[in-house]
C-alpha cells in the first residue's frame, strides 16, 4: 500500500467512512484500523442494500471486496 493511502487512512481512524464494495453495495462505519493489504476494521457499521440498512456491528472488510473508501459527511 502506498504511503499516501496509508497516511489518509491514518487520518480517518475514529471517523465515519463509507466503503463501496465490488457488489455495488455500501458499508458505513467508524474506521478502527487497517493493515498493509488495506483490509479494514469497522465498528458500529451498517450495510445498505436497495435503500434498506442493516446493522452489522464490528466487521472486517477484505481489501479484495473494496472498490472505494471515502470519509462520510454525516
Amino acid at each position: 500500500m502506498s504511503s499516501e493511502i496509508h497516511n489518509v487512512l491514518n487520518e480517518w481512524i475514529k471517523k465515519t467512512v463509507s466503503i463501496k464494495l465490488t457488489n455495488g453495495n455500501i458499508v458505513r462505519g467508524t474506521l478502527k484500523g487497517f493493515d498493509q493489504q488495506m483490509n479494514l476494521i469497522l465498528e458500529n457499521s451498517e450495510y445498505s442494500v436497495d435503500n434498506k440498512t442493516q446493522s452489522l456491528g464490528n466487521v472486517i472488510l477484505r481489501a479484495a471486496n473494496i472498490i472505494t473508501v471515502y470519509q462520510s459527511l454525516t
